[in-house]
């Protein structure tokens, strides 16, 4: 039986690719831009959903990060299965329909609860999202063009960052917080329609059989360990017995995947490709990156509206000169890692961001935004668009075109399981730091009991860090006041910058394992443009 005909492309990108781009774009701009925002809106959830009046713990909020990140993790493993046996088109239309349903049922959420129970539901469409995205592209495309393809896919990752804090701050402070997510349902429904018209239909052709019994170990496994690791935060220790109880689980769960998934030919997570060592060093490398970078991320505009006061639209303007500076590098290191060996590009982008994060150490309760906090910013952006798609294109390229959407799988994995660990780590951190300082925790009990009982004269003496500002201006109530939101601004200001240096060691760690990327050239072992429709991409992550 003769072989098929080699489908050819053209060498520019044409219009058919470009009318498939703009499906796969929009879905991942919802995708990417909804994580953004909800950063914004964190200190905002914190005061809306309360019935006693008092703000809610910051790692309670801190779920509704969580969750849409454990329900990404939970469902990218099952994409590679699913497009075969229910075709692209189908699945990437559902995971648009389940997305917006989802953000509808977000904002119609009237507890913290509700929120994040909803938030699940939205991250199932969105974890099918990016890898379905990627798939459809790539088929459209070829091999030849894929690096000209990687840029027009990295404009949701650039958009994200930028986009997503002011969209986000504009809606709270003008609108309210339930718009961030009423926002996807104009654009899931251009969404459906887009793909209804671009997308070609595409009979479904099962191929692999399916690991059901992988699935009942990984996917559990992995809800449960990052429940327990997400709990960190809310319990206020590593040791408590609800973390204890389902990361223990957690991990029993995947180690017996990881015995089981070396038996059946097509496991439902592929561990043999570890045996690559570029793959090895840049999902280790990924990891490590992630959780701090990402974890620490979810820090500045918490910092900007809790410690300065801004309003979430400033956050978020304010925010925006970190993806402007991954929108200059992340196109020069993309054409770089065509010509270069990653090993030689992303340590400088890793370093970058290491000064970035060591320079966030140093931020209080006064630091000037354009002496300083901008700037800061702004190198940590040069670094990330340095660091992401070399990294992806190291993971990916001395594998087999069967390989390459099982690399992508772990590769995304890894990074939102890190994603989860990294929030969890940098939660806790903040929560109990926030805790132990005296001053930060005496002023807040102390406007709880002066708003109570206004007329209380014992009360500076139950509070004497309070008393101790207060009396130096006598009188002055007023001079008074000031002073003691400046000294507890600033407090709230080290903490931050104690809460920083966790991230930033977590970074530093990520140039040890960067040293063990290529430096030198190896050959790609993705076939050629007669075989493009079996290759599957690597998955932009978020």
């Amino acid at each position: 039986m003769s072989s098929p005909a080699p489908t050819e492309y053209p060498d520019k990108i044409d219009g058919a690719v470009l009318k498939i781009a703009g499906v796969v774009v929009l879905g991942a701009i919802m995708s990417i831009l909804d994580i953004t925002v909800v950063n914004v809106a964190l200190p905002d959830l914190q005061t809306t959903f309360t019935g006693e009046g008092n703000p809610l713990p910051y790692s309670t909020v801190a779920w509704t990060v969580t969750a849409y990140t454990l329900a990404l993790a939970t469902v990218i493993p099952l994409t590679g299965w699913a497009a075969d046996r229910f075709g692209t088109k189908r699945l990437y239309m559902l995971a648009l329909l389940l997305f917006t349903a989802g953000s509808l049922l977000c904002a119609a959420a009237t507890s913290i609860n509700m929120l994040i129970l909803f938030r699940v539901v939205q991250g199932l469409g969105g974890g099918l999202l990016m890898p379905l995205g990627m798939t459809i592209m790539t088929r459209a495309a070829g091999p030849a063009r894929m690096g000209r393809l990687m840029a027009i896919l990295g404009i949701p990752m650039l958009l994200g960052p930028i986009g997503g804090p002011i969209l986000g701050g504009w809606l709270i402070d003008k609108v309210s917080w339930h718009w961030i997510f009423l926002i996807n349902l104009p654009l899931g429904i251009a969404a459906l329609v887009y793909a209804q018209w671009a997308l070609a239909k595409d009979a479904p052709e099962p191929t692999e059989s399916f690991d059901w019994l992988g699935m009942l170990l990984m996917s559990p496994g992995l809800a449960a360990f990052l429940y327990g690791v997400s709990s960190i935060p809310e319990e206020g220790t590593f040791l408590s017995a609800k973390v204890l109880g389902f990361t223990g689980l957690g991990l029993l769960l995947i180690l017996a995947f990881v015995f089981h998934s070396f038996r059946p030919e097509h496991p439902l997570l592929d561990l043999r490709l570890f045996q690559n060592r570029n793959l090895t060093w840049s999902v280790v490398t990924m990891f490590i990156f992630a959780g701090a970078f990402f974890g620490g991320l979810l820090l500045v505009p918490t910092y900007l509206q809790t410690v300065r006061g801004e309003g979430a639209l400033d956050a978020g303007l304010l925010v925006a000169p970190q993806g402007i500076g991954a929108m200059i590098t992340m196109p020069i290191a993309g054409a770089l890692a065509d010509k270069l060996p990653v090993g030689r590009i992303v340590p400088f982008g890793l370093a970058t961001i290491t000064l970035g994060m060591f320079g966030l150490t140093q931020v209080d309760g006064n630091t000037s935004y354009w002496g300083y906090l901008i700037p800061v910013l702004f190198v940590m952006g040069l670094g990330m668009g340095a660091t992401m798609m070399p990294l992806m294109t190291s993971a990916i390229k001395t594998l087999t075109s069967h390989q390459v959407a099982r690399g992508s799988t772990l590769l995304n994995i890894s990074q939102q399981v890190a994603s989860s660990i990294g929030v969890a780590i940098i939660s806790v951190v903040l929560t109990n730091g926030l805790r132990k300082d005296e001053l930060v925790t005496q002023a807040a009990a102390f406007g709880e009991a002066s708003a109570a009982d206004p007329n209380n004269p014992s009360l500076l003496q139950q509070f004497p860090l309070v008393g101790e500002i207060l009396a130096r201006f006598g009188n002055d109530a007023a001079a008074g006041q000031a002073a003691l939101q400046s000294a507890v601004q600033n407090a709230m200001g080290e903490v931050f910058g104690n809460t920083f240096l966790v991230a930033a060691v977590m970074v530093a760690f990520t140039l040890v394992t960067a040293s063990f990327l290529p430096r030198k050239h190896e050959e790609s072992h993705l076939l050629d443009d007669a075989d493009a429709a079996d290759v599957a991409p690597p998955v932009i992550l978020h």
